[in-house]
């Protein structure tokens, strides 16, 4: 791990202004990414902006019925808390999905929705990595691409999104507040949040210098079914192959996200009008223009047997 140097900040702004003060400074909360990444020298801040100690932490109503989640609120307190359970069942189940829970009592939330990918080729810092090391080619496009995407991607980069958070975030229309340097706010809906991959992989979200995430703000509760499928290589602690996140109305209309297929939580709205015809017809708009490599085109029936099981679940 390379030297830094550290502060913490005493407001978001505050924060803010210090990360662009300072080119290099990254922001450190629960740190159970960017500590691993910076000990294989993948992040190499020059300066850690502690921002724990802001009051970012709750779990809070807001006055037109939506949820307001900080960026601080831990994926344990959130996965638990009764409202998320009981109006917002597909996100508590990804979030219980994802990791370990040593893990989640320290990953936040606002950092789930920034980790980075776990591409193979990414965590290797022989192999040559446009995310890693812009401009240095992709080693997975014609490499070991098992996990890697099925849709969404381009001839710089075929990686995934790891979060199974972010999934959940993306069938519920989630919104992402932040503060930038300037002490200026905005909201940004999580369907402009990540970026596909295109020429520049390694910028991957919309984010600008310096903008830190507050919180994330649910809508009103939609009702109906809400289911998580994650399928992986073990029962546990694995990131996805496939997963479904899914709100079944019972018409059986409908939400579908995947995680798993793409450089960030997939979802086709249109695709949606056709969840009363069954999991297939779905698929086939999901996942319309998939270019999977030899490797992973299971990924693409595997979606419709997911889907499948998902639908059939709501049914009861």
């Amino acid at each position: 791990m390379k030297p830094f140097s550290y502060e913490r900040a005493g407001s978001p702004a505050e924060a803010a202004a210090a990360a662009v003060r300072t080119p290099g400074a990254k922001f450190i909360a629960g740190g159970t990414n960017l500590l691993d990444l910076m000990k294989l020298e993948i992040e190499t801040p020059v300066h850690l902006i502690d921002v724990n100690g802001l009051s970012l932490d709750k779990v809070e109503p807001t006055p037109d019925g939506a949820l307001r989640i900080g960026a601080l609120v831990r994926n344990t307190d959130l996965a638990a808390d009764e409202r998320v359970r009981r109006d917002y069942g597909v996100l508590s189940r990804a979030l219980l999905a994802g990791a370990s829970g040593q893990l989640r009592n320290k990953a936040t939330t606002a950092g789930n929705l920034l980790q980075r990918t776990r591409c193979p080729y990414f965590y290797d810092t022989a192999q040559p990595c446009n995310k890693r090391r812009p401009g240095s080619g992709c080693a997975a496009i014609g490499g070991f691409s098992r996990q890697l995407a099925v849709i969404g991607g381009s001839e710089a980069c075929i990686a995934t999104h790891p979060s199974d958070m972010a999934v959940a975030m993306r069938v519920l229309d989630a919104a992402v507040e932040t503060v930038r340097p300037d002490g200026a706010a905005r909201s940004i809906p999580i369907a402009e949040f990540h970026r596909l991959p295109g020429d520049t992989p390694h910028i991957e979200t919309v984010l600008e210098p310096g903008e830190l995430i507050t919180a994330v703000t649910l809508p009103r509760p939609v009702g109906g079914t809400h289911i998580y499928h994650k399928v992986r290589d073990r029962a546990s602690y694995a990131f996805a192959l496939v997963a479904v996140a899914a709100v079944v109305q019972p018409d059986g209309s409908g939400r579908v996200a995947l995680g798993g297929v793409a450089h960030k939580p997939w979802r086709v709205e249109a695709a949606e009008a056709e969840m009363p015809k069954g999991a297939k017809a779905v698929t086939a708009q999901l996942l319309a223009g998939a270019k999977p490599t030899p490797e992973n085109a299971f990924k693409l029936p595997l979606v419709e047997r997911t889907l499948g099981s998902v639908l059939a679940e709501a049914k009861g």
